[in-house]
């Protein structure tokens, strides 16, 4: 039995049709949602792997090393001063570096990042690894609506000359923007603690 030709046409589209929706659909849908977690991810480290933070802002230069002598503190505050630093406040930034993400990236010119702010940064956050690996991330002005902060990591410039420009949390400037008191290890408050039951 011959089909008509319009019904072969039809069938030919019809697997035709089903065929991009498998490939376009389904099976670029994972590779699209893959693509899509790589780019949110700023880093790829985690917190044990940091051994060093150096913290630019306008203001100060901090230097933070993790503490291999002791558990507690975990980290030393080695310049502008040297003590012991604020665990909280370090695991605190640490955590925004380790789980930190961009909601989206923006290709511009290089000429252009101070549109962004990252030519006069808000702060510029160096980070080395314990297996000496490097990272940067600088941190520009906040988006209009201060939902996001333009930032930049220190990735490579594409073949078109342009960079990628991140959008990431405003955390990030609370995370930097402290007083040198706030980067000190409190003092310890077990004193004040233990007064009132000597009085009692």
């Amino acid at each position: 039995m011959k089909l008509p030709r319009t019904t072969l046409v039809l069938v030919l589209l019809a697997l035709g049709l089903g065929g991009f929706v498998y490939f376009y659909e389904i099976r670029g849908a994972t590779q699209r949602a893959e693509i899509k977690e790589q780019k949110q991810q700023i880093f790829s480290f985690t917190e044990d792997d940091v051994q060093s933070l150096i913290i630019k802002t306008k203001d100060i230069t901090l230097n933070l090393e993790r503490n291999t002598q002791s558990e507690n503190p975990k980290w030393l505050l080695t310049s502008p001063t040297s003590e012991p630093a604020n665990d909280g406040i370090v695991a605190y930034l640490l955590d925004l570096l380790v789980k930190g993400t961009s909601d989206r990236t923006l290709s511009t010119p290089a000429n252009q990042l101070g549109n962004f702010g990252l030519d006069q940064p808000l702060a510029t956050i160096n980070i080395n690894l314990k297996n000496q690996q490097t990272y940067q991330l600088t941190l520009g002005n906040p988006a209009f609506n201060r939902r996001f902060l333009y930032a930049q990591t220190d990735s490579a410039a594409q073949p078109n000359g342009n960079v990628d420009v991140l959008l990431v949390s405003p955390d990030f400037e609370n995370a930097v923007n402290r007083e040198i008191s706030e980067w000190k290890q409190p003092a310890n408050p077990s004193t004040s603690e233990t007064t009132p039951e000597k009085d009692q």
